[in-house]
This record gives structure tokens, C-alpha cells and sequence, in this order.
């Protein structure tokens, strides 16, 4: 049974989680309290933990702080849940290990109960990504990625996982300006979200398949959308692969791209 640790003080959000993970047969343990939940961390030892950032006694970025530097525990997985999505806040919890960050406005307790679905779903998050990771050659290094995507907060948080990697980001917010940037800068890839202001992803990727400069250019869906009839649509109109964001952790999409840009075909 795989545990996780709940560190969050607004009572009404800790409770629902709470009794969500225990329904889906978690061994789940919540705190209100930061400095107790820090103390719960190396007690309980969990799989995952989610954390809150505002929290009395000890906030979170405290509690990711000391958690680096204890070995005993610095390697357990964890998601932020937080009312602040400001990219420097966002980045700071990037440096410290976090691997998704969700804001409490933007979501429901369900899109929490699907990224932990998926971490978990292969076992120990940290462990199983570093595997999924060292199968696929590191082949983003100097690599162009353009992604069209009008979510400030997403694009701000793959960005980030991108530099990582020494690859060359681009971003468009809307259909007409990726058309525009693509004249002068063909990209090795494009993470393409269908929900856009104008033109849709869908009309997009048409263009771009129709144009003999762009078409082989490999196109990665990522949307909300994740209905049959939209995944087959993205299927003929010749994306590499169909994505659906609350089902997928940061990692996950970061590997995603690896795999198409190593030519990894999709099981």
C-alpha cells in the first residue's frame, strides 16, 4: 500500500483529499502543521507528499529546504498545492525537487487524485521516472521546442523544465503568432495545446501538415481535451502523439518530447 503525507491548514481542502486517498486505498496521513508535518516526513516516510506552501510553524519552501539536506529523506517525491502561482515562486520550488505544483484556484481535489494516480501508478515516482528517463538518449540538448499554449502558468513551468535540458524554447500564445514565428524559425518540435484563442489547435496543426516547409515537423498535442473523438482527430490530422494535461505529471511531458525526438515509437 503506498503512503502519502498531506501537509495542508485549510481544513476543508485537507479533509476532501484526505478522504479521497483513503478511498482509493492510499495509506494517507495530513497535517496542518508544518513544523509537525516535517517531523511526520522522516516518521512516516511516505511515497509522495503533497504540500501546501503557506503553513504555520514552518512554510513549505522551509520544509523543502530541510528536506534536501536530510538524505534520509530528500528523495521522496513531491506536489505543491498553493494558492500563489507567481513564476518566481513557481521556480523556486523547481530548484528544490518539486515535481508538479498546483494552484488552488485552478483545480479540483479529482485533478489532484489523477497526477498522484499517475505518479504512483509504477511505484516510487522518483525511482521509476529516472528509469523511464535512462531508456531514452538525452537528445534535448541545442533541440528547438515551440509551444503554442495561451496558459501563462503552464508555459512558465515547462520553460523551466526545458532550460534544464539546454534546449531552445519558443512560445506562442495564439495560432497567428506560431504561423508568424514559424516563417523564420522552423523548431524541432512543437507542444501544441488545442484550446487557443482564434484559430484551434486542431486548425493549427492542419496548416501546418499542409505546408511542405512544416510537415515534418513532429507535433505534440497537450490539452484539457481528452475525449476519443479528439484523440482521433489528432490521430489523422498527424500528431505524434495526444496528451491530456490532469492526467500527466510535468516529468511525464518532458519525456514525452524525448521519446518523439529520439524516435521512440508509441506503444
Amino acid at each position: 500500500m503506498k503512503k502519502i503525507l498531506l501537509i495542508e491548514d485549510d481544513v476543508f481542502l485537507g479533509d476532501v483529499l484526505l478522504e479521497k486517498l483513503k478511498k482509493e486505498n492510499y495509506e494517507a496521513r495530513l497535517s496542518r502543521d508544518g513544523k509537525e508535518g516535517f517531523e511526520l516526513i522522516k516518521e512516516f516516510k511516505p511515497d509522495l507528499l503533497l504540500l501546501d506552501i503557506i503553513l504555520p510553524g514552518m512554510n513549505g519552501y522551509e520544509i523543502l529546504e530541510a528536506k534536501q539536506k536530510d538524505p534520509k529523506i530528500k528523495d521522496i517525491p513531491v506536489i505543491i498545492i498553493s494558492n500563489s502561482g507567481q513564476p518566481v515562486e513557481i521556480n523556486r520550488a523547481l530548484t528544490l525537487g518539486v515535481k508538479d505544483y498546483f494552484i488552488k484556484a485552478q483545480f479540483d481535489p479529482e485533478e489532484v487524485m489523477i497526477k498522484v494516480r499517475t505518479f504512483l501508478k509504477n511505484g516510487n515516482g522518483s525511482e521509476d521516472d529516472s528509469l523511464t528517463v535512462e531508456k531514452v538518449p538525452p537528445v534535448l540538448r541545442g533541440k528547438k521546442i515551440m509551444a503554442v499554449e495561451d496558459d501563462n502558468f503552464l508555459s512558465d513551468i515547462i520553460v523551466r523544465k526545458l532550460s534544464s535540458e539546454e534546449c531552445v524554447f519558443t512560445r506562442a500564445e495564439d495560432a497567428e503568432k506560431a504561423l508568424s514565428l514559424l516563417e523564420n524559425n522552423i523548431p524541432d518540435l512543437i507542444l501544441l495545446d488545442i484550446l487557443l484563442p482564434g484559430m484551434n489547435g486542431f486548425k493549427l496543426l492542419e496548416r501546418i501538415k499542409s505546408d511542405d516547409r512544416l510537415k515534418d515537423i513532429p507535433v505534440i498535442l497537450l490539452s484539457n481535451l481528452g475525449q476519443e473523438i479528439d484523440i482521433e482527430q489528432g490521430k489523422k490530422l498527424g500528431a505524434k502523439r495526444f496528451l491530456v494535461k490532469a492526467s500527466l505529471t510535468l516529468d511525464e511531458v518532458i519525456d514525452q518530447i524525448k521519446q518523439v525526438l529520439a524516435g521512440v515509437k508509441k506503444v
